[in-house]
């Protein structure tokens, strides 16, 4: 990787440190998707208990008082009367619908009137914590239910209203019809303000895990997306701000190395965008003018040198010409042409002085 340019290097640990990124966020986030998953999955379960409690309200309070007279002389039940029943039987028509085809709510009650109604095992235990724990309003979870993974929703089941103690309190104030159906030994003896079990809606565990799969791809996806965009931001910050500027400042120093500048007309043009970084007020900008401090000084000692260089090649010239000179002098070649030279001058002179007259 030291191979690598700048920018891919950079690429490169970006890119890593994004994989890393989707390992860990997918151990950090899988739970908490997951349990993000459950509570809107049981959201939706207790709106569907909302509107199952609000057709279990509405027959109570509307369709019982009607049938009230003939339920107490009737030797046979109207199921239809029972609040129970009529949610029982709307949420099964909601079923019909595909997309709730394989949901299932109850009424688990610990001593039901309807065996349907009969609470399991793990129902009888909710309910049991429901009484236990009154402030326990909602409880979900999964559990097995013939051999599927089910996610359930429940909440309890209160006796709030003391009309329902008319068919639930001793057999003696129960409808004939109820007891010709159901006998006088199970669903009596309820109190007012008594759990005696609990509401439960069982959605599929796929239906869960789905939901927290596709919240998990899509923020996957939003998290690469968001990366790729700020590693492709950042690498263009990374050419306009550190590259771009550096490479005029790594060609100067390697023609400082070479001993190039000034050699060619790229300098030239390197030395404008060295005083362009130059002016900036960061890093780059400081090692920029830390560069031309450098270039400067350098072009001033080799203007020392050549003027140096010139006076010494001006006393070498001179040197050598006095040792030319004192090598001529001192040859006895030019000490006999000095010697020849000296006597000529002599006999000339003896002659102008014979031939001056008088003498």
């Amino acid at each position: 990787m030291l191979k690598l340019k700048l920018a891919k290097r950079f690429t490169l640990l970006l890119s890593m440190a994004l994989l890393g990124g989707i390992l860990i966020s997918s151990v950090v986030l899988s739970n908490v998707i997951e349990n993000r998953a459950e509570a809107v999955i049981a959201h939706h379960a207790q709106v569907l208990m909302e509107v199952v409690d609000s057709v279990r309200t509405y027959t109570d309070n509307r369709v019982s008082p009607l049938l009230a007279a003939h339920i107490n002389t009737a030797s046979t039940f109207v199921p239809e009367t029972i609040p129970s029943f009529a949610a029982r039987e709307v949420f099964e028509l909601l079923r019909k619908n595909p997309e709730y085809k394989d949901y299932f709510y109850k009424d688990a009650v610990l001593n039901p009137t309807n065996p349907l109604d009969q609470a399991d095992g793990f129902e009888t235990e909710i309910a049991i914590q429901f009484q236990q724990r009154p402030g326990l309003q909602v409880q979900s979870g999964f559990r097995e239910i013939a051999g599927k993974q089910m996610f359930y929703s429940t909440r309890p089941i209160i006796i709030t209203t003391p009309s329902c103690l008319n068919c639930h309190g001793t057999p003696e104030q129960a409808p004939k019809g109820q007891l010709a159906t159901y006998g006088n030994r199970n669903g009596f003896g309820w109190k007012l303000n008594q759990v005696i079990g609990s509401q439960i809606i069982y959605i599929p565990a796929w239906t869960v895990f789905r939901y927290a799969h596709a919240s998990f791809i899509l923020f996957i996806l939003i998290f690469i997306a968001i990366f790729t965009m700020v590693i492709l931001l950042l690498n263009l910050l990374l050419q306009q701000m550190v590259i771009t500027p550096i490479k005029p400042i790594a060609e100067l120093a390697q023609k400082i190395a070479d001993d190039t500048l000034g050699k060619d007309t790229k300098s030239a043009v390197e030395l404008k965008k060295l005083e362009a970084i130059a002016r900036r007020f960061d890093e780059l900008g400081q090692l920029g003018r830390i560069l031309q401090r450098m270039i400067h000084e350098i072009q001033i000692r080799e203007q020392t040198l050549k003027q140096q260089l010139q006076v010494l090649q001006i006393e070498i010239d001179q040197s050598k010409r006095a040792q030319q000179v004192a090598e001529i002098t001192e040859s006895d070649y030019f000490q006999k042409l000095k010697q020849n030279a000296k006597e000529i001058r002599a006999q000339r002179r003896s002659r102008k002085q014979s031939d001056q007259p008088g003498l």
